[in-house]
């Protein structure tokens, strides 16, 4: 055996207490940035290791170092926190009555990250450098990290970081680790208009301003700009997902507003969106007699992975688990992530990891994000073995 290989014989032997600590997670979700009693239980649960330990002061977040043995450089490992705003419907013994839910499993995200330091804590001799975990709130839409790179993260072991690792789990086959270099998550960001027109009697049109009708040639506008405008090699996604009038169907409105989310994976294709769709607001509302206010943001970047990163992964992932356990991802997704911030400043990889559980088709059962979704947490002993392992080929 070597030295790798035998962590998840180690990892499987603490599976019981990352699997207690994850239920209690699952049936106790908090959203957003504020997550005090998931906080609460990531502190004791990492308590008697003997790491540094740092908590946010604009969040919830908890930073642990870990010295190894010998001077060298940093690592990072990184398990997001929270939960989303779902009602749970899964059929669980742990299920979460609180009107939230861990329906992106960064529940299993966090535990995994606890059973990551603990192997590595027991070997901590055996690192020529410092192993820094990042424990976020706030991955759902509130940028938790790039509040914890704004305090400070990068600089809590006193170097900054050569490498960072994050997993996320997936329905798919328990324990199938898959990335990709370059391009892996789409940037997030969103586009707004506000058309003002004349509101007035639905009955007299003709002694009103309506914005209604251009607000809907404005929806089918967008929705053929990225086919029409963005190169065809370049993906992006723009979708119209909020439209609003008047409130009474007698009434034209004074105003009328339409929201939209806009994927892609180059900030060129954003240049393009962003241009484009103010260009397309401005024009339409002009020819309807109307004034536009835009409001394009831009939210997570694309998350972008080092090469050398992906291959540190697939030898860690080959070395604790076998070689069947790896397999290269082959497209983008375009969810978004912001663990983009951290890879921005890190060479690093963001790696996805099946965890459906066993007879459960990935291709048909419920995602990430629904609420029935149902991950299995026996991956937690992969999770926390190639968390470690990452670590100690960087090290060791």
């Amino acid at each position: 055996m070597t030295p790798t290989s035998t962590l998840l014989a180690e990892a499987r032997a603490i599976l019981p207490g990352l699997q207690l600590l994850r239920r209690e997670l699952h049936a106790d979700p908090e959203v957003g940035l504020e997550l005090p009693r998931t906080q609460r239980r990531v502190l004791d649960a990492l308590d008697g290791l003997g790491l540094e330990i740092t908590t946010g002061r604009a969040t919830t977040s908890v930073v642990a170092v870990l010295r190894g043995g010998r001077p060298g450089p940093t690592v990072l490992l990184r398990g997001d926190m929270d939960a989303l705003p779902v009602a749970e419907e899964a059929d669980v013994p742990y299920r979460s009555t609180n009107g939230a839910m861990h329906a992106c499993g960064h529940d299993l995200h966090t535990a995994g990250l606890v059973g990551a330091a603990r192997l590595l804590a027991a070997r901590r001799e055996e690192l020529a450098g410092d192993v820094l975990f990042m424990f976020q709130p706030g991955e759902e839409s509130w940028g938790g990290a790039k509040i914890m790179l704004d305090e400070g993260l990068l600089d809590a072991s006193g170097s900054l970081p050569v490498a960072a690792y994050a997993l996320h789990v997936e329905p798919g086959p328990r324990g199938l680790f898959r990335a990709r270099p370059g391009a892996t998550m789409a940037s997030s960001n969103s586009f707004y208009a506000t058309l003002h027109g004349r509101g007035g009697h639905a009955s007299t049109p003709w002694k009103s301003v309506d914005p209604l009708p251009a607000l809907a040639e404005l929806a089918l506008a967008l929705g053929s700009l990225v086919g029409r405008r963005v190169d065809v090699f370049d993906p992006a996604v723009l979708s119209v997902t909020m439209l609003r009038g008047s409130r009474a169907r007698n009434i034209i409105a004074e105003n009328a507003e339409l929201g939209s989310t806009v994927r892609t994976l180059s900030d060129a294709a954003i240049d393009v969106i962003e241009r484009e769709a103010v260009r397309l607001a401005d024009g339409i509302a002009a020819a309807h007699g109307l004034v536009a206010e835009s409001r394009f943001t831009r939210h997570y970047p694309t998350t972008v992975n080092d090469a050398a990163a992906v291959d540190a992964v697939r030898e860690a992932v080959t070395g604790v688990l076998g070689a069947g356990a790896f397999a290269p991802l082959p497209n983008p997704w375009m969810g978004a992530e912001d663990f983009s911030f951290v890879l921005e400043r890190v060479p690093g990889a963001f790696v996805i990891v099946g965890a459906s559980p066993d007879g459960v088709d990935a291709e048909t059962s419920p995602s990430n994000h629904s609420p029935q979704v149902v991950f299995d947490d026996r991956v937690l002993a992969e999770q926390a073995a190639v968390l470690a392992g990452l670590a100690l080929r960087r090290l060791g």
